[in-house]
Order: structure tokens, then sequence, then C-alpha cells
């Protein structure tokens, strides 16, 4: 879900501005599932432009507060979800904790750090949804640990219909501050790429399994 249309396609222009996303439709990358991929996502490079940085920290704090409203505390999603997070959580003024991909198998064993009390509303922080499973994994841990989960933001999502069924089936509504069609109709008004590649864009986001197969 998308709230604000202009500010999906302003962060949608600085994800391809420097390259955070890169389009390669006739040279695809492949993901650890094998999948052939015309597109590379890592919004971690954001964190290294203040500009852009904090457009998306305060985008991120507009859709919280507009979507969910203040929560009692901000989890990131480790590891992408952390450092954006915590930003998030300095611009909200409240609490931030994180959650492992699963529980340390040392010291404390936790798989949240930080402090929180049973009860707390929080909101969940992810850099990029693909299918949603490290995010929900995410959300699990949060509830069985006793916090109220109001709902997860993201930088960016490939827009897959998987991912809104299990997010649905989680029963845990989400927000992206861009997504895989603004990014395409940016690249397209930008001329990074021809009317043909954004075909063959189009393609693997309805059918990314069998793309160019």
């Amino acid at each position: 879900m998308i709230l604000n249309d202009d500010k999906a396609l302003k962060v949608a222009e600085f994800l391809l501005q420097i390259k955070a996303v890169k389009l390669q439709p006739n040279d695809p990358f492949t993901w650890a599932s094998g999948i052939k991929s015309p597109i590379y996502c890592d919004n971690r490079v954001t964190l290294s432009y203040p500009t852009i940085r904090t457009f998306i920290r305060q985008a991120y704090t507009e859709a919280i507060l507009d979507a969910y409203g203040k929560p009692d505390v901000i989890a990131g999603v480790a590891t992408g979800g952390i450092a954006q997070g915590a930003l998030v959580a300095e611009e909200l003024g409240v609490p931030f904790i994180y959650v492992r991909s699963s529980a340390k198998a040392h010291g404390m064993g936790n798989q949240i750090e930080g402090y929180f009390e049973k009860g707390q509303k929080v909101v969940v922080i992810e850099d990029l949804i693909s299918t949603g499973g490290s995010s929900l994994k995410a959300v699990d841990a949060l509830r069985e640990a006793g916090l109220e989960v109001k709902g997860l933001v993201a930088i960016f999502s490939y827009g897959f219909k998987i991912a809104q069924d299990n997010f649905v089936n989680a029963n845990c509504p989400y927000v992206t501050l861009s997504d895989y069609d603004h990014l395409i109709e940016t690249a397209k008004e930008s001329r990074l790429v021809s009317s043909e590649d954004a075909a063959s864009l189009a393609e693997w986001k309805v059918a990314p399994d069998n793309w160019k197969k």
C-alpha cells in the first residue's frame, strides 16, 4: 500500500539516482532462490547520502503517523531495518528495539534486542519487501513477546501478490514508501529504460519464476 504517490515517485527517483536500485532486464541478476531478476535493490545505500537519508526518515515518520498513529516503540528488522528504524525512532522520540532472524545461540539467547514492555504498541521498520517472509517472522517474534504490532513500513516493495497474500494471512497491514510500479514509471520518464524493456520488467513482476525461460 502506497500512501502518497508524489513521495513514492520521489523515493523511486532517489533510489535510481544513487543506484540503490539497478535495472538490467537484458543482463539479469540471479537471486539466492535461483530466480532471474531484472532488478537489484540495496536500500542500505540511502544511508550514505544525508539529504536522501533525511527525506526517507521523514517519509517513514509521516507514513507511520498517517497509517498507525504514534507507536510506543519502533522495531527494526535485522539487518536492513536496524539503521532505518533507529533513525525513525529518533525522529518520533520513542524507544527502539530490533529483531534478529533467530534467537542468539549464546549469552541471553535474545531474538529481540532492546528494552520493551508487554502490551506496548509497535510499528515494524523494514527496508525491502519481496515475499514478506523475513518481515513476518519478525512480526511473529514481536507478537510472541507480548507486543501489539500495529503494522509495518518499508522503503520499497516488488509488489508480488504472494507478499500481499502473506501479509493479509498474517493480519498485518503494511505500507511502503515506494514500489516496483512507481519505480518503472520513473525509469521510463527518465529514459533509463526503453518501452520494450519496461514491458519486460512488467512481465517479471507478474511471473518472476517463469520470466525469460
